[in-house]
């Protein structure tokens, strides 16, 4: 499993308005919810996508297109239109359009109104353009088009060279987008530029996912509900409370209603971004443990025009917001949007923090209803550690002296566990040893104020990391500090590996994650530095996730050869041998990953050492079989079976392997012995509920394609052994699964393999770490024939946050 994950806590909603902030009375200063502070972008662009409308789930009642214009004057549409097309176009397909009028006032939005869909109780603002297409709510295509007339391309490259084509969006899985598509769409969620209306021809970087927030020229925008307008002078609390507005379960008692003159203090500020905020903290708490005393409101792309300290009265309509779309799973954040604010006064002491240390936790995570919401539930703090963690959702809260069990992003966020003794590892990480222990005392650092860590596992982040307690769809529950502790090093170092001896057949499998030609020259020196240095050189690796020679660009193209000759050529600069290599190209746009990345499965192997046995006819539909051999080899030795092309792949045109990888196979000779070698990258885990999930158990949808792919592997490996019980088969990748899962046990079904991290002491059994924990996703297993291997995971770069990939690699050396 390769991906780009997002940034937890990142903005997921921008909007482009300009409206004048008034100051009210002496010491009372009135918020509009909404505040030009984003620096123009040079035009017009499309702003905001949402086709989910009147589907299930979905409060407005219609689809929309949100244009956005940061110039300094209005943008004029005469003649222009929006127009729309299907994610994946045919031949056949045609753009949809809707001719615009009028202008974008400058610094303003543009609504245009799309189809109707059959439930939502929501209207649009009044738009200021209508048309009637019933756009996707999960991929597609939208353009700004200087023309009425329906465009005609139905690639990107296409698209790209036609001159009325302005801005352009996919998202999804948009053939047609700029670079790669946006994601995050959804029935309740749009895809929304940033406050900048930062425009970098790549629509996965300037767009994230949503919750809808349409606005017009005139500047209305949210619904058909308006906001409360206190009075600027009021200085009375109203009749809630903000343990009110949480209420003892996940959901607010007072969902959808709208509340005037909260009061509380300022305890912190989310200032950029598109989704800037605050968060507010009652110092007066209940004594209902469940009640969480803080909420966040929710200020959009309007920098909140309050400070730490300041005491407010604040209205607004509460809100469950489901970072990522309530169709992922994840649970909600109640919220105050819309706001308006009276500062009362300024300088207030905050609330003090609540320390989370071993014994704050407990130990079970989460309570289990057979894969049921778990919303309505009500809270029990004392009992589960989600629970303790949604009762204090908003709230100040203090670790001190963690260990840090992730290692820091690219963005300075850092997992520490609050609970060291909890299934910890040799090197410093957490163990994810079954579905029962997902290790209740992980937690996600991240900061308010850009100061970053840079911490590898086993570091410790000491002294005390104090801020607010949020929710995202990356990581659940996570501490966003204002202060951040002291990263203090565990010394960490990557392994390496012994070097095979002479009459040792040494067979690895690395994850190369999404490499091309693309990639920098670094990044090439980096992995082939993992290959001779930590692993030692071995005979043969199968990788994963090498693309062809353009990368994610589509055009057509599906061999790898530069790929691969720029990997090998950097090997060989590190002092490893000149490897050769052997593949199959897959079919364009057929095997996942990437698109336009054509990722696959690869052998590089030592010619000095080991001998490819070639057998021709092997493509991207022709599937290997095992046959009886010939009386004898080139050498005269007698061969009890062969494959009947090598290399080749495993039943490709299978309902298993659709959209996915197919295994390669091949035949190796070593010391006059035959090796079989199948290499493999099974589905990923996208699409499966999270741990933090409120659905629990977690609901594993990817599980069945994998669980197939593992059938097909298992009987493959099965038919071999019957014609040659004494096979050497090694069988390696990246199965994007656990030892413990039923996948797995396929694979392994009538014992044909035994999985080799099955061997390692329990502690030791992971080459990846995820949210915290660390776990297996590569394994190598072998057949009965294999005696007495030596197997090892090569620790290098899931540990560290400076990694050239997300996977360690693992070796198996074979006597």
């Amino acid at each position: 499993m390769s991906s780009s994950i997002p940034p937890a806590f990142r903005g997921r909603r921008a909007k482009i308005v300009a409206l004048a902030v008034p100051v009210g009375l002496a010491g009372s200063l009135v918020v509009l919810p909404f505040a030009a502070q984003a620096t123009p972008s040079p035009d017009a662009v499309i702003a905001e996508v949402f086709g989910g409308g009147g589907n299930s789930g979905a409060t407005l009642t219609h689809d929309f297109i949100e244009l956005g214009n940061a110039g300094g004057g209005a943008f004029d549409l005469t003649g222009w239109s929006v127009q729309y097309l299907s994610g994946s176009p045919t031949a056949s397909s045609k753009w949809q359009v809707t001719p615009l009028t009028g202008a974008i006032p400058a610094g303003g939005s543009y609504l245009i109104e799309e189809g109707k869909g059959a439930g939502g109780d929501t209207a649009l603002p009044t738009p200021d353009a209508t048309g009637a297409i019933a756009m996707s709510a999960s991929s597609g295509t939208v353009a700004l088009v200087h023309s009425t007339t329906a465009l005609t391309c139905l690639t990107a490259a296409d698209c790209t060279a036609d001159a009325t084509v302005k801005d352009l969006v996919g998202f999804g899985t948009a053939v047609v987008r700029e670079t790669t598509p946006a994601t995050g769409a959804g029935n309740t969620t749009s895809v929304a530029r940033n406050a900048a209306l930062a425009d970098t021809d790549n629509n996965s970087a300037d767009f994230t996912g949503a919750t809808p927030s349409p606005r017009n020229s005139a500047g209305a925008g949210g619904g058909s509900e308006p906001s409360p307008t206190p009075s600027p002078t009021s200085t009375t609390p109203g009749e809630l409370r903000v343990h009110d507005i949480q209420g003892s379960s996940r959901l607010s008692p007072h969902a959808g209603s709208t509340v005037t003159d909260v009061p509380g203090v300022v305890t912190a500020v989310r200032a950029t971004g598109s989704a800037r905020g605050y968060w507010l903290q009652d110092p007066n708490p209940d004594k209902d443990p469940a009640t969480s005393e803080a909420v966040f409101v929710f200020t959009g792309s309007a920098t909140p025009q309050v400070k730490v300290g300041d005491s407010v009265l604040v209205s607004g309509k509460v809100t469950e917001y489901y970072p990522g779309g309530a169709a992922g799973g994840n649970q909600s954040v109640t919220e105050l949007t819309g706001p308006t604010s009276t500062v009362l006064s300024s300088g207030n002491a905050l609330p003090a923090a609540e320390v989370i240390d071993e014994k704050t936790l407990p130990e079970a995570y989460a309570p289990k209803v057979k894969g049921l919401n778990i919303e309505p539930l009500a809270l029990k703090p004392k009992k589960f550690a989600l629970d303790w963690l949604e009762s204090r959702e908003g709230m100040r809260v203090q670790v001190k002296d963690t260990r840090v069990v992730g290692a820091s992003n690219a963005y300075g966020e850092t997992w520490v566990t609050t609970k060291p003794k909890q299934n910890a590892t040799p090197r410093g990480g957490t163990l994810y040893g079954s579905y029962s222990q997902p290790n209740s005392g992980r937690l996600l650092i991240a900061s308010l104020t850009g100061e970053k860590a840079a911490a590898n596992v086993g570091d410790t982040l000491t002294g005390a990391t104090t801020g607010v307690l949020d929710y995202s769809n990356y990581g659940g529950y996570g501490l966003q500090s204002t202060t951040l502790g002291t990263v203090r090093s565990g010394g960490l170092k990557p392994e390496v590996a012994r070097k095979a001896k002479a009459d040792e057949l040494a067979v690895a499998t690395y994850n190369v994650e999404n490499l091309d030609p693309t990639d920098p020259q670094a990044k090439f020196d980096r992995l082939a530095e993992g290959i001779v240095k930590n692993l030692a050189s071995p005979d043969v690796v199968s990788l994963e996730e090498i693309q062809d020679n353009n990368g994610a660009k589509d055009d057509g193209t599906v061999a790898a050869d530069k790929t691969l000759a720029q990997f090998i050529a950097a090997i060989k600069a590190q002092g490893g041998p000149t490897y050769d290599w052997r593949s199959v190209d897959p079919q364009d746009k057929v095997d996942g990953g990437e698109p336009g990345g054509n990722i696959r499965n690869v052998f590089l192997f030592n010619p000095r050492r080991v001998s490819f046995v070639d057998r021709p006819g092997g493509d991207a539909t022709t599937a290997t079989k095992v046959v009886k051999a010939p009386k004898a080899d080139q050498k005269g030795k007698e061969r009890g079976i062969t494959l009947s092309v090598s290399p080749g792949r495993i039943n490709p045109t299978a309902d298993a392997w659709q959209n996915s990888r197919k295994p390669l196979v091949g035949e190796f000779t070593f010391r006059g012995e035959q090796v079989f070698v199948i290499g493999n990258h099974f589905n990923s885990k996208g699409g499966d509920q999270s741990l933090h999930s409120r659905f629990q158990p977690p609901v594993l949808g990817s599980e069945t394609q994998r669980l197939a792919q593992a059938k097909e592997v298992n009987s493959f490996v099965t038919g071999l052994l019957s014609q040659d019980a004494t096979a050497k088969v090694v069988v390696l990748g990246d199965l994007n699964d656990y030892p413990f899962s039923k996948p797995v046990a396929a694979l392994t079904r009538g014992k044909v393999l035994t999985d080799l991290m099955d061997k390692l002491p329990k502690n030791e059994r992971y080459s990846y770490v995820y949210d915290g924990n660390s776990q297996t996703l590569d394994h190598i297993l072998v057949s009965p024939g294999v005696k007495k291997p030596d197997y090892d995971v090569v620790h290098i770069n899931a540990e560290f946050a400076d990694q050239a990939s997300d996977h360690d690699p693992q070796v198996v050396r074979i006597r």
